[in-house]
């Protein structure tokens, strides 16, 4: 991995300058003296807004969850979109931001987290020791986990030790290269960097830009559904509810403005959690990406998602604004937020065979997205029965989150939820059957090209 940790090494250099701004540059004004010494340095490089808040978006674009028509798939401006929108076979030359940008995430929290180690603690520099701490964990388990869903396999249990991972790199040392691992070595590694961070960050901080205590925890309660075990992904969601729970009430919101939400920073949205954002392509800010029409046309009339999510621009072209990220923001919101921990914890009550309290849960959450007093709470006869609507309404709510990818890599492995993707390009058909090969993109040439790691098969 050596190759691509030296570029990322420059980035942070020059990266990290830019953050501290004027006054750290004073202090510092010999080039040989520019690195982090004390953690009001190590927080400015975490605080490196947008860079540090940015998440994959290959997932997104090859999902179900929108489409393009053949001119808009001729106007994408990079080989890495029309690849992952028809699940093309072949590498993409050059650079990958997926990859790269999660990578620079993951070099900047290495270094954090050894210039902390030098710093002897005391009660004066607890608190700000522990933020730096615990945000640095954050942003490398996100990282390692948001790659695991691009570039590994889809965990299953009795596999896990002999299914690849990702390089988990640990240290900010360039000539240190890492092998990929297994995919269990990558599961345990986001959920002990998660757990510290649940250990040292506050319950609250001044800009969502930052990872607090629940969102670490609702991270935890992501990770674990997506591996497959309920009972820790409905103890760390119950964990974070206890914590922040709020709703946002929709009839409050305008639904005829072109971004309904508030915005989030520094803290205006109440479901928030923390805030992060896809990698900027223009796929997502297209208005030809649409909105699949069955989608679309499964809101019910009195629900709000269905003005408030959407711009219906008439013939049929249904486009989506209903971005958590708020006014003044452009790119699509995916951080963490209380909505998805409702449904990760419904969800889970179901799969454990509690339909009572899986629907007490997901009526908490949809009251609050219909017009006031149109809502006829859902009862279901079985706890499969409830399944089956949480996951229909999980898919409702959630979509252009960056969640649709990894919920279709799970649900593929139950053979009563696997579906297989179709696109249409002019007279070209495209078709991407459950479980296969492409659901795992593969690792950029120019890091094969500097690493000995094996290649995702095809």
């Amino acid at each position: 991995m050596k190759k691509i940790i030296q570029l990322i090494g420059l980035g942070a250099a020059v990266l990290f300058v830019s953050a501290c701004g004027k006054d750290f540059l004073d202090k510092r004004a010999d080039k040989a003296l520019l690195v982090p010494q004390n953690i009001s340095d190590f927080q400015a490089m975490l605080d490196n807004y947008p860079l540090m808040n940015t998440t994959p978006i290959q997932g997104e674009i090859a999902s179900d969850d929108n489409y393009t028509t053949e001119a808009g798939y001729l106007g994408l401006t990079s080989q890495t979109e029309k690849s992952a929108y028809t699940w093309s076979k072949e590498p993409v030359p050059g650079f990958i931001g997926d990859w790269t940008n999660m990578y620079i995430h993951v070099k900047y929290a290495n270094i954090v987290l050894e210039g902390l180690e030098k710093i002897e603690q005391t009660p004066q520099n607890q608190l700000e020791y522990n933020l730096a701490k615990g945000t640095a964990l954050f942003f490398r388990a996100q990282s390692f986990y948001e790659m695991a869903q691009i570039f590994a396999e889809p965990y299953v249990e009795a596999k896990a030790d002999k299914t690849p991972g990702i390089p988990l790199v640990m240290v900010s040392d360039v000539n240190v290269r890492e092998g990929r691992g297994t995919l269990r070595q990558t599961y345990d590694r986001v959920i002990a960097d998660l757990t510290d961070a649940a250990g040292v960050l506050p319950v609250t901080v001044p800009v969502k830009s930052r990872p607090c205590k629940g969102a670490a925890l609702a991270l935890l309660a992501r990770t674990y559904l997506t591996m497959g075990n309920y009972e820790k992904a409905l103890s760390f969601a119950t964990s974070c509810l206890a914590l922040q729970s709020k709703l946002i009430d929709y009839s409050t919101l305008n639904a005829a403005s072109t971004r309904p939400f508030p915005a989030v920073l520094p803290y205006a949205n109440d479901e928030v959690l923390y805030y992060s954002c896809f990698l900027s392509y223009s796929f997502t800010a297209n208005t030809t990406t649409m909105v699949d029409s069955t989608l679309y046309r499964s809101y019910n009339s009195n629900d709000l998602r269905k003005v408030i999510f959407f711009n219906d621009r008439g013939k049929g072209v249904i486009t989506f604004k209903g971005a958590y990220s708020g006014s003044g923001f452009s790119n699509h919101f995916t951080g963490m937020t209380t909505d998805e921990v409702y449904l990760v914890r419904s969800e889970c009550y179901a799969r454990k065979g509690d339909a009572v309290n899986a629907l007490a849960d997901l009526n908490t959450l949809l009251v609050t997205r219909f017009k006031k007093g149109t809502y006829v709470p859902y009862t279901a006869s079985t706890a499969e029965a409830a399944l089956n609507i949480i996951l229909t309404e999980r898919r409702k709510q959630l979509l252009f989150r960056g969640l649709r990818w990894t919920d279709l890599r799970r649900l593929n492995l139950e053979l009563s939820r696997a579906i297989t993707l179709k696109r249409i390009l002019g007279t070209q058909t495209y078709m991407l059957p459950p479980n296969d090969p492409r659901y795992v993109f593969l690792i950029p040439q120019d890091e094969l090209a500097g690493n000995s790691i094996a290649q995702n098969p095809r």
